[in-house]
């Protein structure tokens, strides 16, 4: 990683924990955000929706104060998803919130309400457009020309969100099709981004590695910056039977195990065809929130640990200070090996309970701990060092 993306992505990798969000006019539906091209809805039919689509229960400083209650550091939203429909001010399309029944421009409200709140903001943006030729993902790739006037407007879009909404902080792409980005000239549309907006990072699905990775639905550790993208139940967009939601213990070992692995977790919510986040997502991101609350000291600015215990979990770092991330409680003693240094202190991080510490050479014991676990989801002990923490190196190896 070069020195000036290294600088733009301190406060992300810092963060650790964003809300993605999916929400547009196949919210009203609620099958799920690639309704338009699982159903074949006609381009004309489709944009009926359109008249339909204004939203009574749109308060973007709630959903800012949701994510702020769950421990996230920045959000990124759909500007516009695949089906074309923009949630701003587009002058190049007449397929917008301003321009249709909802007359409000979605993505002024949501970026006011976060830097008012003092929540990073990202804006994703669909390359691909399905009313026009040749972009519905199953269809045979045509000729270059076939696709001109799509990335035309793609790149007007993109200075727009870029200009029209002060500083940016996440430029999130999705879908490029075809897969080409020669085609999409992609390397001139992100140099204007970065002309625009010079602290902004970029994701990789403009064809360019730029500045994170995405792995999406999966945790995927790379050597490079990268950010695991989630749903809480199945789908990205608001779907009213979808139940399958993940609990509260699920949602926080995904995000320890990103963190355990150096990465970031970006959480989705879907809200409705009125602007109304789904109430099991509300329940979570409470339970989530308040875990975070006692615990975000393993959470936020920390990476991979040199010492771990993976008969107990997972671990992070943060300066001289390691995190225990225990899944599996195993009563007192909590006992690990393979550390290299002199363990000074011992707590649980949500209780504060102190344990009697022993060690001998690379093996500990930490006793006087409960034998039930203090938290139902995930417990945390913060161990301090006297020195620099380090793995043994095994006699054997």
């Amino acid at each position: 990683m070069n020195p000036e993306s290294k600088n733009r992505l301190q406060w992300w990798q810092e963060a650790r924990f964003g809300m993605f969000i999916h929400w547009g006019l196949y919210s009203l539906l609620g099958r799920g955000e690639w309704v338009f091209y699982q159903e074949h809805f006609g381009p004309e039919e489709y944009a009926k929706l359109a008249d339909r689509f204004h939203p009574q229960h749109f308060r973007p400083k709630e959903w800012v104060a949701m994510a702020q209650d769950a421990g996230m550091r920045y959000m990124v939203i759909t500007t516009r998803h695949h089906d074309g429909f923009c949630l701003y001010d587009s002058k190049v399309s007449d397929f917008t919130a301003p321009k249709t029944a909802a007359k409000r421009d979605f993505i002024a409200e949501f970026a006011d309400a976060c830097r008012t709140m003092g929540m990073r903001v990202g804006f994703y943006y669909s390359l691909m457009d399905w009313r026009f030729p040749g972009a519905i993902p199953h269809s045979v790739i045509q000729p270059d020309e076939v696709y001109l006037s799509e990335v035309e407007q793609a790149h007007a879009q993109v200075r727009e969100i870029c200009t029209q909404y002060g500083t940016v902080d996440i430029l999130w792409y999705d879908m490029m099709h075809p897969h080409k980005a020669d085609l999409w000239r992609s390397e001139e549309l992100n140099r204007m981004v970065r002309e625009l907006q010079p602290d902004i990072i970029i994701n990789d699905r403009a064809g360019l590695p730029e500045d994170f990775g995405t792995p999406e639905n999966v945790i995927r550790v790379d050597a490079r910056p990268w950010e695991a993208c989630y749903t809480m139940n199945r789908t990205w967009g608001y779907a009213k039977y979808d139940r399958n939601y993940k609990p509260p213990h699920e949602i926080i070992r995904l995000l320890t195990t990103c963190v355990d692995g150096g990465g970031n977790l970006l959480l989705n919510v879907g809200p409705d065809g009125e602007g109304e986040f789904p109430i099991e997502s509300v329940e979570t991101l409470r339970h989530v929130g308040r875990w975070m609350r006692a615990n975000g000291k393993a959470i936020y600015g920390a990476g991979p640990s040199p010492i771990s215990a993976p008969a107990l979990g997972l671990a992070s770092r943060v300066g001289d200070r390691v995190y225990l991330l225990i899944q599996r409680w195993p009563g007192s003693p909590v006992a690990f090996a393979w550390c290299g240094s002199k363990v000074a202190s011992a707590r649980v991080l949500s209780t504060g309970q102190e344990a009697t510490i022993e060690q001998k050479g690379d093996r500990v014991w930490l006793r006087g701990l409960p034998d039930y676990p203090p938290d139902p989801y995930m417990n945390v002990i913060e161990l301090e060092f006297d020195g620099e923490p380090r793995a043994s190196d095994p006699a054997y190896a």
